[in-house]
């Protein structure tokens, strides 16, 4: 399987959500970028396990971003990705930028958060920060 990057795009309405060691988050309505890494084995088919919780909602959480796959609170819409040898996640997170979710997905790096708010739907703003890196990006509507 190839290795990259990817952001799932969420759309929600208000919530609070406890995210584990972070504790109870509240959410504003509108939608939630997270920018995740596929470097490891498996490469982006971590993207496929992300959809699998979300769909089932029958696991225990293990990631800050299995709390919001499990939430009903939270419906995944899109998934962009692209195909990368290189560790740009915390680059792509840069380029996103704030509004942002302090501390959400980035204990093993340095960067603020990996999870983003908009309030309307930013799908080509991904598009256009997939680009920014030099990738080309894939687009999976659900």
């Amino acid at each position: 399987m190839d290795k990259g990057i990817y952001c799932l795009l969420f759309e929600n309405g208000p919530a609070e959500v406890t995210v584990g060691s972070l504790g109870t988050l509240r959410f504003r309505r509108g939608w939630h970028l997270y920018v995740g890494s596929a470097l490891g084995p498996g490469g982006l088919a971590r993207v496929e396990r992300h959809l699998r919780v979300h769909r089932n909602r029958d696991r225990s959480p293990r990631w800050h971003i299995d709390y919001l796959l499990l939430s009903p609170s939270f419906r995944l819409r899109a998934v962009t990705s692209a195909i990368t040898d290189e560790d740009l996640e915390c680059r792509f997170a840069e380029a996103l930028g704030p509004p942002l979710v302090p501390g959400f997905g980035c204990s093993d790096c340095t960067c603020p958060s990996h999870l983003f708010y908009r309030r309307r739907g930013a799908l080509v703003e991904v598009e256009s920060a997939v680009r920014t890196l030099g990738l080309v990006p894939v687009i999976t509507t659900l």
